[in-house]
């Protein structure tokens, strides 16, 4: 029984809860609902309404078409390529991965609506403790500036994924109100200041009754985030800022270290983990919505199930981009922890062959090839195995989902350092983190300033049964260190936002993405509905 489960039923609670009070939807005769007479709050229920603003940031980042699948899809490590059991689905995976989005696909409406409930619910929260309808005499002012660096949390990915967004933080609007848009260095903007404004109220614990939600530290980590992607956001590096935000957590007393083996981060009970700073926790036995954390089940052929006795057949689907795993050194074992490959086989040790497709009837061996987005059989690709799979796994996975973790917190000092020309000290930091990738070979995870600074080993170019280019990653300027994040945090919704920060993003190609070189795919369209729904808005360039 995860320590968490507490937390999983208040939220629970506090969902049965929101229904009484009026939860609002984003629709504008939603917004003067406040609360009914049918339910009075005490402070007794505050812990249980607050976690209904937290469950928005599972919605947003591992729903089905969420935030996780446009930071990877979009990028150059994971993809989506037709199978013999489908994956077409209108050519949805196609057009993220060769930058043809519309501002009507999943990926666009869902990021969109799915952030604005999570700011919702804040604002309503914040509304309901100000205005005393929710009791919170002891604490009031700690729970209203954790309430306003959760909203912040929500605005960053609003800011990261579609720059121009409008700022909305009152609840109790008037009927048919219509948020301005605001430009994106006015959300950066907002951004800094809300948590600077609020952080010095949080709680400097770390201990069970903080964990997955906001304390001083995850705070940190935030500014720390906003401050590393400024000249992205505002055109304006803040590499110094970035460097001191990160200094408060390593400084501090609150027992953040890196875990001996970076797979207990991903652990189903993985909620012990020091590493991790903020998690979404997560319980099959309380978070039991069908596309809640289904990254095995997206991966994995069918006939994996007999691997892992899964209580579902997976989809299968989602692979690694071989070029990805091409770039990693033989002896780094996140490649061997990290991507399922090789044969597969039976729990108990059997053989497993493929049920579909051409390769029917032979062993399901997994292989570092891909033909094209349009064409794969189930051998092709090697599949995603970050998070651990247990015996008897539902569709929906029980791990904990790091948000943040410390080994973020120490890269972001390190590419800081870079930045600020002190190589051979970043060098030291990212040595620190090699370190546990290369147990039995040790010399490989040393480093230097000088290697950092030096062009990705990426051999990027379009690479399919259509066609070859080559053009390397040579000048991409720390490219290397791009490199180190790409091989600790696979899989973790980082991707798209680093190659954007190192200029890579739209000016590289990859598997059977063509670059294209305009930089106006940097952010995501404004969705359709949006732009009808409200004639304040205006779409982002180039769309």
């Amino acid at each position: 029984m995860k320590r968490h489960n507490a937390i999983a039923k208040s939220v629970i609670l506090g969902l049965s809860l929101c229904t009484v009070l009026a939860c609002t939807k984003l629709k504008d005769d939603s917004y003067t609902t406040i609360i009914t007479d049918k339910f009075q709050p005490t402070e007794e229920d505050l812990t249980s309404l607050v976690g209904t603003a937290y469950s928005n940031w599972r919605f947003v980042l591992l729903d089905w078409d969420g935030v996780w699948r446009a930071q990877e899809l979009s990028a150059d490590q994971q993809v989506i390529p037709a199978r013999p059991n489908g994956w077409v689905d209108g050519g949805i995976y196609k057009r993220i991965h060769q930058h043809q989005w519309t501002s009507d696909e999943g990926i666009v409406v869902q990021a969109w609506n799915r952030t604005y409930a999570g700011i919702t619910n804040c604002n309503r929260l914040i509304y309901q403790i100000e205005s005393d309808a929710i009791p919170a005499q002891d604490n009031k002012e700690a729970i209203l500036a954790e309430l306003k660096i959760l909203r912040a949390s929500y605005y960053y990915i609003l800011c990261d994924m579609f720059g121009n967004v409008p700022i909305v933080t009152q609840f109790n609007l008037p009927e048919g109100f219509l948020p301005e848009q605001s430009s994106r260095k006015e959300v950066y903007d907002f951004i800094i200041s809300e948590i600077e404004s609020n952080i010095d109220l949080l709680t400097e614990e770390n201990n069970a009754s903080t964990y997955g939600k906001f304390n001083k530290w995850a705070a940190y980590t935030l500014l720390a985030k906003t401050y590393l992607n400024a000249e992205v956001y505002s055109g304006v590096a803040q590499w110094q800022k970035c460097l001191e935000a990160c200094d408060a957590i390593i400084n501090s007393s609150a027992g953040y270290i890196l875990e001996g083996d970076q797979k207990n981060v991903f652990l189903t009970e993985n909620e012990n983990s020091k590493e991790i700073v903020f998690a979404l926790p997560l319980d099959e036995n309380f978070t039991n919505e069908w596309n809640a954390f289904d990254l095995h089940m997206q991966s994995l052929s069918p006939e994996n199930q007999a691997t892992y006795n899964l209580l579902t057949a997976p989809w299968g689907g989602m692979c690694a981009v071989p070029q990805f795993i091409q770039s990693y050194d033989i002896d780094d074992i996140r490649m061997k922890q990290n991507w399922i490959q090789g044969q597969q086989y039976t729990a108990s040790g059997q053989i497993l062959l493929c049920a579909l497709g051409a390769y029917s009837g032979e062993p399901l061996n997994y292989i570092n090839e891909v033909p094209s987005i349009d064409a794969s059989e189930a051998i092709h690709g090697f599949r995603l195995g970050k998070f651990e799979i247990k015996q008897g796994a539902a569709v929906q996975l029980s791990n904990d989902y790091p948000v943040y973790r410390y080994a973020e917190v120490l890269m972001m000092k390190a590419e800081c350092l870079l930045r600020l020309g002190r190589a051979d000290e970043a060098a030291a930091i990212v040595t620190n983190v090699r370190q546990r990738a290369f147990p039995e070979h040790p010399e490989k995870a040393v480093v230097s300033g000088n290697e950092l600074a030096q062009g990705s080993r990426y051999d990027y170019g379009q690479r399919d049964s259509y066609g070859s280019t080559q053009e390397g990653g040579n000048d991409i300027r720390f490219g290397r260190f791009l490199d180190e994040l790409g091989w600790e945090f696979d899989q973790e919704a980082h991707r798209r936002t680093d190659l954007i920060r190192f200029g890579a993003f739209t000016t590289k190609s990859w598997f059977s993405h063509r670059a294209t070189g305009n930089i106006e795919k940097q952010l995501f369209p404004i969705p359709r509905v949006a732009l009808n729904t409200n004639p304040q808005l205006k779409q982002n360039p180039g769309y």
